[in-house]
């Protein structure tokens, strides 16, 4: 089961848990009415049997994959890339992962702008709506391998906060505020 809870702010080891004491932890249903965040498990043992990821690809038109690994052995310029996934930044494209190994944590604004932790591990695919700030890092383990999909040839440019006057922010914002944002699958 995935967790996830209410950030405090204290930023100073962004690898830790950091929540609140005591934690507020989420459901995923109030992760999506909060946020707009979309969670699926995948189950990798018959990934490629189920049909489970090939229809939820097919219906949000995701054409092509691809595949990263984050740790200190396989990412060049290591500490500069963890500076720069955790800070806080949006697309203008839904960004979609799913772990296929290891661990980390993706934080999201809600619609309150205050911190949500969604911890990731194997298994979990979590949909980000374009427009939403968020950021990433990994965990104590400081390793991950995700497989990233993308609508048409990816343009995966962060656009890093203030960006509240981009079309997909206002977009986000007006509907996850007017209670608008549905599921698309």
């Amino acid at each position: 089961m995935v967790r996830a809870w209410y950030m405090d702010d204290d930023e100073t080891d962004q690898r830790k848990e950091h929540h609140r004491n005591p934690p507020r932890f989420l459901s995923l249903e109030e992760v999506f009415n909060l946020s707009g965040v979309e969670y699926f498990k995948i189950n990798l043992d018959t990934i490629n049997s189920d049909g489970v990821l090939d229809k939820l690809k097919k219906d949000r038109g995701y054409t092509y994959e691809d595949e990263m690994v984050c740790s200190e052995k396989c990412l060049q310029n290591y500490q500069e890339k963890l500076k720069i996934f955790y800070t806080e930044h949006l697309h203008t494209d839904e960004e979609i992962r799913l772990v296929t190994d290891g661990s980390g944590y993706f934080d999201v604004r809600d619609k309150n702008d205050e911190w949500i932790r969604i911890e990731v591990v194997r298994g979990d695919l979590l949909i980000l709506p374009s427009g939403i700030y968020h950021r990433f890092t990994l965990d104590e383990k400081n390793y991950i391998k995700a497989r990233r999909f993308f609508i048409g040839e990816p343009v995966w440019t962060p656009h890093n906060r203030p960006c509240d006057n981009m079309e997909c922010r206002k977009k986000y914002v007006e509907s996850i505020n007017s209670g608008s944002y549905v599921n698309v699958v």
